[in-house]
């Protein structure tokens, strides 16, 4: 992948095809989904599916901690098909905990980046969202343009971030242990702390008004907070957005890091084919759009247009580090984060 763009998806009408075709033969049964997705907009997801298929997709929403635990007592008596939530860690606990099946897709192997697909086609990423640097345009004259110059005694009581029991926090960290290795990561981190203008707390938008408020003047985020504020009225945050600029780190070398939202077929998913489907239908181009469009991310399947809420944010070069080896740091990332303090 060489970057975010506007151009039509090619290969959609086969997919919508498949999807729509026979519709005696799929107008039957139903979908349980767990997910652990918390946005309204996602109604037109499950909605445009049941019209589609003819399949009723009843859902089960809570975190991803209770689902989890959730599916793990009900064992082989679980309802649930398919497992819909945010950060690789969590797709991969859930692989851990046997919570998932491996299953077997032409349509999901050809239309998903390799990066994007469990080694074992456990889980698979259907949407991202890049995490990147947002600072204030009037005070900082040369923001960081890179993860590791985060930790730059230049940027000292600037930085506000997210606590280190965040996932999102320790997915970044993750990536930067695969990228440069346990030790500078650990020195990166050990920085990043002496530069908080704060103690970590609240959520993405919160560290985006921090700068609105002018409690600190470099905060990471989600790009899809920010581009939420572009699309519609965001408390505290829409009204000032000129005076907020970003920037997509590590351009020269290896990209923006990249979250996902993504999911799997449940171990003892008792609508296995229907799952499938549905696991299908999300790679499809009114599904991808509509996560561009309905919540401000970047589609998973390369070329797929972007929302101007999104597109406005620019072109860049995401980070294309297999999520499995971002996962499998998680741990040593939340070990550090204890041993350097950040809370």
């Amino acid at each position: 992948m060489t970057g975010f763009h506007r151009t039509a998806l090619t290969g959609a009408a086969a997919l919508a095809v498949a999807l729509t075709s026979a519709p005696a033969l799929f107008a039957q049964g139903e979908l349980n989904l767990y997910s652990s997705r918390h946005y309204d907009t996602d109604e037109r997801l499950y909605s445009d599916f049941e019209e589609m298929t003819g399949i009723t997709v009843n859902r089960i929403e809570g975190n991803a901690d209770e689902l989890l635990a959730r599916m793990e007592a009900e064992g082989e008596n679980s309802p649930a098909d398919v497992l819909l939530t945010v950060d690789t860690s969590r797709l991969e606990r859930a692989k851990g905990m046997g919570l998932l099946q491996s299953i077997s897709s032409d349509v999901l192997e050809t239309r998903l980046p390799d990066y994007l697909q469990d080694e074992d086609d456990e889980w698979f990423g259907f949407s991202q969202r890049a995490r990147i640097l947002f600072y204030d345009a009037d005070e900082v004259e040369n923001p960081p343009q890179t993860y590791q110059a985060l930790a730059d005694d230049a940027y000292e009581g600037m930085v506000c971030i997210r606590s280190g029991t965040n996932v999102y926090s320790q997915t970044i960290l993750a990536a930067l242990i695969e990228h440069l290795g346990e030790d500078a990561a650990r020195d990166w981190a050990a920085a990043v702390v002496d530069n908080f203008a704060r103690d970590p707390q609240g959520g993405d938008t919160d560290q985006l008004r921090g700068i609105v408020s002018g409690e600190c003047d470099i905060a990471m985020s989600n790009t899809y907070y920010f581009a939420r504020a572009i699309r519609t009225d965001v408390d505290g945050l829409s009204d000032s957005l000129e005076g907020i600029s970003w920037v997509f780190p590590n351009q020269d070398s290896f990209g923006a890091h990249m979250n996902l939202s993504g999911g799997g077929v449940a171990a003892h998913a008792p609508n296995r084919e229907n799952a499938i489907r549905f696991l299908e239908y999300l790679t499809s181009a009114s599904a991808q759009e509509y996560f561009s469009a309905g919540n401000d991310e970047y589609p998973a399947v390369p070329g797929v247009a972007l929302s101007p809420s999104v597109a406005e944010l620019g072109f860049f070069k995401p980070d294309d580090l297999d999520h499995t080896a971002i996962a499998d740091n998680v741990p040593a990332a939340q070990r550090i984060f204890n041993e350097v303090g950040w809370e």
